[in-house]
């Protein structure tokens, strides 16, 4: 019969000798103690080794592109919720504010039309008594809406700011929270527990704390008046399809003890002006702790003679087109549609020489809700001529797009390269766990290529 091999184990270190002398005991110990110095050193040289592997290991840079409200920023959510599953998990704290902003915002924007007179908003007007009312009681979310906003920009407290105490006001009322890149948002407005020991920092940081939790016992005092405003007004607010979620789920986001789910933080809404780059260590996969850099620049026209500077030694390029967008015009030019905007600009970033060795990847965005603009009957053949005669169906409309802005990769691209298309749902997070692999996969496959491992 064989014997168990965990019953000749030793302990380490092992049990002293049976009669064992002083002087016995005195040599041992000494050669345990240089044992234990020699295992330690090469410890030590393992770790200096896999350090100096890992700093002369290219890093992986993405470049993510495309038009505002591509869904860039979603898109950045979505893979560090796959990929960094803990460090999503603590920023989302920094999340609470911005879902709070939103709802906030959406909600002193009904007030403001509410509060206008019949002459200036055909139908908008005459506030009955109930509205009255409901306007008084939620009047403090404007000053709520000062405070939000200030922790998010890092502007001083105690002083005026641009937002001030004055919200803008309608028409041109903008619902869309903006932050610039590179203001490192989140660190400013985590709780207590996140605060360091700097002094300056601490103490504006520390500020910043006691006025969100002022805010925040505002909003959850509001939350039965928020509720009752959006079930007068839900039926008549098309301007804000967009702001739904959060109105529909204002008791739960309004209430003391919120905290953001992860659909909640997928949906919340954070226009970045300028660069924003993201640093993320991979927690999971073969990728575990090398670090991928991610930069999203902004989209807007005025934005995007910036876009070249960042296109030197990039790895992949993640392209963002929302075709839900095709009956839509460009906020900067009502005369250019954005969907032949988009198109326009994929053309452009495949014919740069400066990517020519990054991999492409093609985001068809936004398929949800293109799927419920063509179920409604709006044609999409009325806003593209070339698609006459076609079934308005997603599959459909979503096929011809596709095999469109494969055409202009081919024919513009410098040189031969990979490509791949993607239709997604950027909120859908079981959907996009699938495309999340494929891109990590292809970008992780070129980068071995780039760097002579394969």
């Amino acid at each position: 019969m064989f014997r168990s091999m965990s019953s000749n184990n030793a302990a380490w270190p092992p049990p002293p000798p049976a009669n064992e002398t002083e002087s016995d005991k005195a040599t041992r110990l000494e050669a345990e103690h240089e044992a234990k110095r020699i295992s330690d050193e090469i410890d030590h040289a393992l770790e200096q080794e896999r350090q100096e592997l890992r700093k002369r290991r290219p890093q992986t840079k993405i470049l993510l592109l495309g038009q505002s409200e591509s869904g860039k920023s979603t898109m950045i959510k979505n893979f560090q919720h796959k990929f960094c599953p803990a460090t999503f998990l603590a920023e989302a704290e920094a999340w609470r504010t911005v879902i709070h902003l939103n709802l906030v915002r959406y909600v002193n924007y009904i007030l403001e039309l509410l509060s206008i007179p019949a002459a200036g908003i055909q139908g908008r007007g005459h506030p009955d008594k109930d509205n009255r009312v409901l306007q008084m009681r939620l009047s403090p979310l404007k000053h709520v809406e000062v405070i939000l906003a200030r922790a998010i920009s890092g502007e001083p407290f105690g002083v005026s700011s641009p937002i001030g105490d004055k919200v803008p006001s309608f028409p041109g009322r903008s619902t869309e929270v903006c932050i610039r890149g590179g203001t490192a948002w989140k660190s400013l407005v985590r709780g207590r527990e996140s605060l360091d020991s700097s002094s300056e920092y601490t103490s504006r940081s520390s500020i910043v704390v006691d006025e969100l939790e002022d805010a925040r016992r505002i909003l959850d005092a509001c939350k039965d008046d928020i509720v009752a405003l959006w079930k007068i007004r839900a039926s008549e607010e098309h301007d804000l399809d967009h702001a739904r979620y959060f109105l529909d789920n204002a008791a739960r986001v309004a209430d003391i003890k919120y905290t953001p789910t992860v659909e909640d933080i997928l949906r919340a809404r954070l226009r970045t002006i300028g660069v924003e780059e993201y640093r993320m260590s991979m927690e999971t996969s073969m990728e575990k702790g090398v670090d991928w850099l991610f930069y999203d620049v902004g989209g807007a026209r005025s934005q995007r003679t910036a876009w070249a500077s960042y296109f030197e030694d990039v790895n992949a390029v993640i392209f963002l087109c929302p075709i839900s967008c095709f009956d839509q015009q460009l906020e900067e030019d009502a005369m250019v549609n954005r969907l032949t905007d988009s198109i326009d600009l994929w053309t452009t970033v495949c014919k740069s020489k400066l990517l020519a060795n990054a991999i492409f990847i093609l985001l068809l965005n936004k398929a949800d809700l293109l799927r419920a603009k063509l179920k409604a009957g709006i044609m999409f053949e009325d806003f593209v001529s070339s698609y006459r005669g076609r079934p308005n169906k997603l599959e459909h409309v979503g096929e011809y797009i596709r095999e469109h802005m494969k055409a202009a990769h081919r024919s513009y691209s410098p040189k031969k390269r990979p490509l791949h298309v993607h239709v997604t749902c950027a909120i859908d997070t079981k959907l996009m766990s699938n495309v999340l692999n494929d891109i990590r996969d292809a970008i992780l496959i070129t980068v071995l290529r780039q760097t002579t491992f394969l």
